[in-house]
């Protein structure tokens, strides 16, 4: 199988992965598992991951900075909207997802990996909507 066949198949077991979650657990959209996806690989990338004792793992912290950081790179002042309307609206939903992918052994997990981990690491109010509003100096009379 060459390099490209192998990518659609992957391609094709996520989306089948993702198709028997929704069909059990329907709290997420379709778009925020590809977006997590998106966040993993974004992570991994990161020089501070890679440089990690074991890179190919990547903590239930360095997945959520990813997340935060692709999610504004990517829609800026729009991802707590779109997270929101993704049913993405803290921490631990990313956690739940994370491990709805384990379940169906789509995502590795190590033996001192826990659901707990993601429990709000950050509030989506401080990641996604705080950095945009104005800054408001003095006090209004």
């Amino acid at each position: 199988m060459n390099p490209l066949q192998s990518l659609v198949m992957q391609k094709e077991q996520f989306e089948e992965a993702i198709k028997r979650i929704m069909e059990r657990d329907g709290r997420f959209e379709r778009e925020a598992f590809f977006f997590l996806k998106e966040a993993l690989d974004y992570t991994v990338q990161d020089e501070s991951v890679k440089s990690a004792e074991n890179s190919k793992h990547v903590s239930a912290s360095q997945l959520l900075y990813g997340f935060r950081d692709l999610g504004l790179k990517e829609f800026g002042p729009m991802a707590a909207t779109l997270f929101d309307e993704w049913g993405i609206t803290g921490c631990v939903d990313i956690g739940d997802m994370v491990f709805l992918l384990i379940q169906e052994g789509v995502f590795g997990k190590q033996d001192n990996d826990r659901q707990e981990d993601f429990v709000e690491v950050f509030t989506f109010e401080n990641a996604f909507v705080r950095p945009f509003l104005p800054e408001v100096r003095g006090r209004l009379k």
